[in-house]
């Protein structure tokens, strides 16, 4: 049965994301996941009941990265309400060594001046402490351009392994999240959004690129109490889900023919079913694997609309201050 929804409870992994060695998760975060994913399965199926059937519609989005009005026509499934296929838990993911708070910016649209197939994230969020949708919480964004290179670290070599870029640095004493790696303030493909009260959000950017030794990802933190500077950046806020969403490999391969994506030739791109971290996301059935269609209903290339439920554990929390 195919599975379109990510679950995400609150494990905590010392794990390096990135290519390193990493731990899995103790027995008892698997057992605490199954149980809420078990107890929330009626819920689950309540949702699929009221969710709304398909429907033709012209899709205003408003971008706000570039102030740009974005007209979507397309016979995609749009609902109000959370939409579930089923109801499993993923293990948490680390954020990775390319997170960097002071560029994730408040905005729909982290798009900036990035060349790249359209993507829109049309995302639900799900409390597995309740079972209900959860609203205003703060899904933060961030992936690599066309290319594989990360804003914020754009000095850094896609190419390379990270293990060899902190070699090339002489770090010896590397600590996920707190070594400062960054080189420069660029922010594009970078942004978070809160969801409304049916908890539901929206984020325009475009389809990622690839670099070494990793699939083709986007990485999600979900944050609760949140709070952000006057430039939109977070000050503080509950961490209660870190994540990385993926897509199928056939899509993959189409539009890494294309142009820019193409242009990448340095490295091969890692596919889903070599990478690591994608296995582990997807033990047991589990899926982090986003549902696309075409937003012109015709063809991905000119652009997609992306659909995955997240859901998260409210009772597991990380609270931080930037």
């Amino acid at each position: 049965m195919h599975i379109n929804l990510l679950l995400l409870a609150n494990v905590v992994l010392t794990a390096l994301a990135h290519p390193g060695p990493h731990e899995a998760p103790s027995h008892a975060a698997i057992q605490r996941r199954n149980h809420l994913g078990k107890r929330c399965s009626d819920h689950v199926a309540s949702f699929n009941k009221r969710r709304m059937t398909k429907r033709s519609l012209n899709k205003r989005w408003e971008g706000s990265g570039h102030n740009t009005t974005y007209e979507i026509h397309t016979e995609a499934p749009y609902y109000d309400n959370i939409q579930n296929e089923t109801c499993v838990l993923t293990p948490e993911v680390t954020r990775g060594p390319y997170v960097w708070p002071r560029s994730q910016t408040l905005r729909q649209d982290m798009t900036e001046d990035q060349v790249g197939v359209p993507l829109w994230l049309d995302i639900g969020v799900l409390d597995m402490d309740t079972c209900e949708p959860l609203p205003n919480a703060l899904l933060d964004f961030w992936h690599c351009n066309a290319t594989g290179s990360y804003s914020s670290f754009t000095e850094l070599s896609p190419n390379t392994p990270f293990e060899e870029l902190l070699t090339n640095k002489n770090i010896t004493d590397y600590d996920l999240g707190v070594t400062d790696l960054h080189t420069d303030d660029t922010t594009w493909l970078r942004g978070m959004w809160p969801t409304d009260s049916n908890g539901m959000m929206e984020m325009k950017t475009i389809f990622p690129g690839f670099y070494v030794e990793r699939a083709i990802h986007i990485h999600v933190q979900v944050h609760t109490d949140w709070t952000t500077r006057e430039n939109g950046t977070i000050i503080a806020g509950n961490t209660v889900s870190t994540g990385q969403m993926y897509f199928d490999e056939e899509i993959e391969q189409k539009i890494m023919a294309m142009e820019p994506y193409v242009s990448h030739t340095e490295i091969n791109r890692t596919t889903n079913a070599k990478d690591s971290i994608f296995s582990e996301s997807t033990a047991n059935g589990y899926s982090p694997v986003i549902s696309v269609v075409p937003a012109d209903g015709k063809d991905l290339k000119n652009g997609m609309i992306g659909y995955i439920t997240i859901g998260v554990d409210t009772s597991a929390i990380e609270t931080f201050s930037k």
